[in-house]
């Protein structure tokens, strides 16, 4: 069995340009975000391991927030998903996999988490 290190962010809140119903178009619209980034890990670290040995949890973060092209409405969520994934692709060439889960707020009656989970491998 090979070693893998997830590095993650969890239920992070962003609004974003998203939706395909008039109610939604022209507006963003709350969505919470978390990111697992699957990365090949050394073989040990230690209590000096580096940084540059792993990667800035805030690329994450960036990632699905600062990195959204700002003006660009995705029509669906999953497109949302996959900008995230291809950003964290091109920041850093040892992320293995990426997954990310998408909740959309706003529609949400009673608490319910209703979204998509996007797994994406690198290509």
């Amino acid at each position: 069995m090979s070693d893998s290190l997830f590095l993650e962010v969890a239920d992070f809140d962003v609004d974003v340009l998203t939706g395909i119903y008039s109610e939604e178009t022209g507006k963003p619209q709350p969505l919470r975000i978390s990111i697992a980034a699957k990365m090949k890990p050394i073989e040990h670290y230690s209590p000096d391991t580096p940084l540059a040995d792993s990667k800035n949890y805030m690329d994450l973060k960036f990632a699905a927030s600062e990195a959204l092209p700002e003006g660009v409405h995705f029509k669906l969520i999953e497109a949302v998903a996959d900008h995230i994934c291809d950003t964290l692709f091109v920041q850093d060439a040892r992320i293995e996999a990426v997954t990310v889960k998408i909740v959309k707020l706003a529609i949400s009656e009673n608490g319910e988490k209703i979204g998509i989970t996007l797994t994406r491998g690198r290509r």
